[in-house]
């Protein structure tokens, strides 16, 4: 049965995306299977795996509304050596019109029911919002990685999550859990990126991934050209802490 994880931040512009997208290809590097699920109405992690999201025919819009079998929307070859459901802007009217639907927070979770066997991990790059695709994401998810720039107001936000994964997990998902916290965009420069960090160790301890994720160029220009750092530049910084991420998450699982 394969693992699934949301990675999810409330907050914009803390490299869900990036994390999403680089995660996956250094999984399947490692002869991990893998399926990626955009629930981003701005398609960015779709268009990161070198899919043009503007000439999709089905996306994750048609399962989550029309019920459509997720095997039918499914994109097996991707530059990241990984599945995809792939999303556009045509999921923004799936957060109004998903309101109007019977169980409408296990949407996700049900379309996956078919395929969750075939993957290792299946990760979920969720809308920088706590909105009915975040919610969908979580109750189908086992956990949520949750990345976190370090700046002056990641705590706040932090703890607002996990306020909100506990909440989800009383009502609609008792098995969620948080499965790590990923510092993104650092810079040891910095001496507020230090200070958050080492704040970060000390409220939440082992949740915290030793694997730190540096600001690196080579990160930001991949996804123009449609590929995961390790396929863009492999010999980057970005693309080996994301390899060491993978390793330190296969080995959380062991």
């Amino acid at each position: 049965m394969g693992k699934v994880i949301a990675i999810a931040n409330q907050k914009g512009g803390v490299g869900k995306t990036t994390t999403c997208v680089n995660l996956a290809a250094s999984l399947a590097a490692m002869d991990k299977k893998i399926l990626v699920i955009d629930c981003d109405p701005q398609g960015n992690a779709t268009m990161a795996s070198g899919i043009n999201k503007f000439s999709l025919k089905k996306t994750v819009c048609d399962v989550l509304l029309d019920g459509v079998d997720v095997r039918d929307v499914l994109i097996e070859e991707t530059n990241g050596k990984f599945h995809l459901i792939p999303s556009n802007e045509e999921l923004t009217a799936a957060e109004v019109k998903l309101l109007d639907l019977l169980a409408r927070e296990y949407k996700l979770k049900r379309a996956l029911e078919p395929i969750i066997g075939n993957y290792d991990y299946i990760l979920i790059d969720c809308p920088p919002s706590l909105n009915l695709l975040t919610v969908n994401a979580m109750c189908a998810a086992n956990s949520i990685l949750v990345p976190l720039q370090c700046e002056y107001f990641a705590l706040e936000g932090l703890t607002q999550l996990i306020d909100t994964v506990e909440q989800l997990a009383q009502a609609v998902n008792p098995t969620l859990k948080i499965e790590g916290i990923l510092r993104t965009m650092f810079d040891n420069r910095n001496r507020l990126s230090s200070d958050v960090s080492d704040e970060l160790k000390s409220n939440f301890g082992n949740l915290i991934y030793q694997t730190i994720i540096p600001r690196n160029v080579r990160l930001a220009e991949a996804p123009s050209y449609g590929r995961p750092a390790m396929y863009y530049d492999k010999s980057s910084v970005g693309s080996k802490a994301y390899l060491a991420l993978a390793a330190e998450v296969i080995e959380r699982d062991k």
